[in-house]
């Protein structure tokens, strides 16, 4: 069977009919195009696919996107704005916080949905919030200072308008 699904990516309001049992991954990457979510263990073990459904982070691999009917999806796709950088995507570049960069996308999305909650965590509520993400490639030093760095961003350019 087929669903007319009616919901928002990356702030623009879509209607498309897809199959009842697609992923949420799939549509993404399959029907809209964006692939910055990315597939990694198709099991929810890896976070590499995790994105915001109504600001929570959740793995888009074990998501069916029919169960997203009328809901705000966010993807890393649509993180950056007017050709510039978001704060976290700016931290993982400038403290090193990806190396092979597979699970950044995921790392991403899960740490920006923690900075929403909690614009000052510290390194333990970094720890927890990155908990269902994996990253193959380093000891989570250098991810743990880019999400630190795009808080620190954040938190002065909050400052900064709240000064003016």
């Amino acid at each position: 069977m087929k669903t007319v699904l009616s919901l928002s990516v990356n702030g623009t309001t879509r209607d498309d009919v897809i199959p009842d049992n697609m992923l949420l991954v799939d549509y993404l990457r399959e029907n809209i195009g964006l692939t910055g979510t990315k597939v990694g263990c198709d099991g929810g073990e890896c976070g590499a696919c995790t994105v915001l459904i109504n600001d929570r982070p959740r793995h888009s691999c074990l998501t069916l996107a029919v169960t997203c009917q009328g809901a705000r999806i966010e993807t890393v796709d649509g993180l950056s704005r007017d050709n510039r950088l978001s704060a976290l995507q700016r931290g993982f570049d400038e403290k090193l916080g990806a190396q092979c960069g597979f699970c950044t996308p995921g790392m991403i999305m899960a740490s920006e949905a923690l900075l929403r909650a909690n614009p000052k965590p510290d390194e333990a509520a970094i720890r927890n919030a990155l908990a269902a993400n994996i990253c193959r490639c380093t000891g989570y030093v250098k991810i743990i200072e880019a999400v630190q760095f795009a808080a620190e961003i954040a938190n002065e350019i909050a400052d900064e308008a709240l000064a003016s």
